[in-house]
């Protein structure tokens, strides 16, 4: 491995980085106006067409109602059913009003039946109302880093000034998928509320039996987004995740992404949990930067000899153990695939180590700090 090292005055730690990386010679064909494939540990983007173009994105919107309503940690509030929930328009749990429902089933009722009327109800408990709730969709879009996505609502009906891209959306999905609740949510084929004699089925046709890798994700429609769809699979060791936008194919779509990214790419470990990056010495101590987890990437065959690293190094005289000092970049063949932090380690002095140092200050051969 090749590393280079760079000091920094500023530098921008983000844990959910997703590079724009171009897709190999080798792709899939998808009948998608737009579509990505991602692989979901890494962030490194295996295919993508037309990622980055602005669209409607109909009730995949859903997520970010999901994942807001979850990390709330409101799951066990009983909300009351306003009257403005019960006249959502378009798909519906057929919540009625002054109902009383945990705010858990409604996230159910919202993933796997894409009820608005779960939709609104949830923003109103979470949010107080439906223009705050959205509010805060936009404001974790941007801490994301969603930086072509605006949300006008949280069903995913048409406006003007709701749309995203397959991009953003994969972003969205990596982040939602790192909460176990969530994960659990989106990827149960089925769910009896509390209130319901009947459970619910799951729309996404992948996970009830249409693919055997699949493990969660979240249809939509529209009239003016048509078919979208965002999905995930897992096979051994490797998770995969799948958008595409107006797509009238989805289904076939999904599955020929993930069987191609599949067979293409095996996960291959990097550099292992641990490892010195940056050595440096600060008042007479050995300080090093290492990792804090291992560092595995989707790769080719042909992609193993073309990895390097730049590392850039913002604090060279950490004041504790494990802080972030830096950050290090992946490159496959020259385009940046993932990123990872790069934590200080001071080894504990002993005794005599101490008394080395006090001489040594006395001597001045080190400054008082």
């Amino acid at each position: 491995m090749r590393y280079t090292v760079l000091t920094l005055v500023c530098l921008l730690i983000c844990s959910f980085f997703i590079p724009k990386t171009g897709q190999a010679a080798s792709s899939p064909e998808v009948s998608a106006n737009n579509a990505i494939l991602i692989e979901q540990s890494s962030g490194r983007v295996l295919y993508e067409k037309q990622a980055h173009e602005k669209q409607s994105i109909a009730s995949i919107t859903k997520i970010m109602t999901a994942i807001i309503a979850i990390e709330s940690g409101k799951l066990n509030n009983t909300v009351t059913v306003s009257n403005r929930a019960v006249h959502a328009p378009g798909s519906s749990i057929y919540l009625e009003k002054g109902e009383k429902i945990k705010l858990k089933d409604l996230v159910y009722g919202l993933m796997l039946r894409s009820g608005n009327d779960a939709a609104i109800a949830i923003s109103e408990e979470v949010g107080g109302s439906m223009e705050g709730f959205v509010h805060l969709m936009n404001q974790k879009a941007k801490w994301i880093g969603m930086t072509n996505t605006s949300f006008d609502n949280p069903h995913g009906l048409d406006s003007d000034n709701h749309y995203s891209t397959a991009y953003d959306m994969a972003l969205l999905m990596r982040y939602a998928m790192e909460n176990q609740q969530f994960r659990l949510v989106t990827g149960s084929a089925s769910y009896k509320p509390d209130n319901s004699a009947y459970p619910w089925h799951n729309k996404n046709k992948l996970l009830t039996g249409m693919y055997d890798h699949s493990n969660g994700g979240k249809t939509g429609y529209t009239r003016i987004a048509g078919r979208t769809l965002v999905s995930t699979a897992q096979k051994k060791n490797m998770e995969l995740i799948a958008v595409t936008l107006n797509d009238p194919d989805d289904w076939r779509d999904h599955i020929e992404m993930f069987e191609w990214g599949f067979d293409e790419f095996k996960m291959t470990t990097i550099d292992q949990k641990g490892e010195s990056i940056y050595d440096m010495n600060d008042e007479g101590m050995q300080v090093k930067g290492y990792l804090h987890h291992d560092i595995v990437l989707p790769l080719k065959i042909n992609e193993r000899t073309q990895i390097e690293s730049k590392s850039y190094i913002l604090h060279e005289n950490p004041r504790s153990e494990q802080e972030v000092i830096g950050k290090t970049i992946y490159f496959v063949d020259s385009l940046p695939v993932t990123e990872s932090p790069i934590y200080s380690e001071r080894p504990s002095s002993g005794l005599m180590n101490k008394i080395a140092l006090v001489y040594l200050r006395m001597t001045g051969f080190v400054p008082n700090g």
